[in-house]
């Protein structure tokens, strides 16, 4: 079916941090950023428009630190980054039309012949949030523009 694109925020990038780092490396540089950027660490002559700017980035350095700073989500976090990656090197075969697919009204279903003899399928449920469909068969994959 539908091959997935993560289009999430880079965790480490809001962090400054790496893969690589250690949980404790990166407590560490959680720390830092949470107490420049925690709301009641805020001076009181800061632009009101800065100060929303600034708790917004204290939440996505919460955020962030919620799913690195426990094993279980970052561990998963790390598996979706690795599977996106590998998404985006996958060879496109081609970028089609969804209404150039053929439509099965009984299952909801576009479809379209791969040149390996498999074929792409998706959902017309997941048509809205899905660009890139996988052939059953082989690792090619199709955009579907709209």
């Amino acid at each position: 079916m539908a091959c997935e694109r993560m289009n999430q925020k880079d965790w480490y990038k809001v962090l400054g941090a790496k893969p690589s780092d250690s949980p404790a490396e990166l407590k560490r540089k959680y720390q830092k950023l949470a107490l420049l950027y925690h709301p009641d660490k805020q001076e009181a002559d800061v632009p009101a428009g800065e100060v929303e700017e600034r708790v917004q980035r204290f939440i996505e350095i919460d955020q962030a630190w919620k799913i690195l700073g426990n094993e279980e989500t970052k561990k998963e976090y790390d598996l979706q980054q690795r599977e996106d990656n590998l998404t985006k090197e996958w060879p496109l075969h081609a970028q089609i039309y969804l209404e150039d697919m053929s439509w099965n009204e009984d299952e909801q279903l576009y479809t379209l012949s791969c040149r390996c003899g498999g074929s792409y399928s998706v959902f017309k449920s997941e048509t809205k949030d899905v660009s890139l469909v996988c052939c059953d068969t082989c690792s090619l994959v199709i955009e579907i523009l709209q």
